[in-house]
């Protein structure tokens, strides 16, 4: 599932993969624990999570991994060297196996995009 159809979240998660669907649960979950005050959104077939209409986090199932898109450069220079040993495009993490997703990270990531606005990439 590259991308979905679904007009929510809970449709969403309803679609992936069983054996992703704990992770990406888990992962939701956490976004809406750490985000508070964000509106979550489904955007560009995936789910997300906005400040004043601006989409600032999003994750996704994709075909060979599950990607975390951190979009505010601002955190993502923060944290240049905790990302560093991950795989990494522009502002994608993508984790190829669910156990392997550092939740610890991501929460990290979180609770700074959600200290204040930033740029948005």
């Amino acid at each position: 599932m590259v991308q979905s159809r679904a007009e929510d979240v809970d449709g969403y998660l309803a679609e992936v993969p069983e054996e992703r669907k704990e992770a990406l649960t888990r992962l939701r979950d956490l976004c809406r624990a750490e985000l508070p005050g964000f509106a979550e959104v489904m955007a560009y077939g995936m789910p997300a999570y906005e400040r004043d209409g601006i989409g600032e986090i999003a994750f996704a199932s994709q075909k060979q991994y599950i990607s975390f898109y951190l979009l505010r450069s601002d955190v993502r220079d923060a944290f240049a060297d905790r990302l560093a040993g991950h795989d990494m495009g522009k502002g994608c993490l993508r984790f190829r196996k669910p156990e392997k997703i550092d939740f610890v990270l991501l929460r990290d990531l979180l609770r700074a995009t959600a200290a204040g606005p930033g740029t948005v990439c």
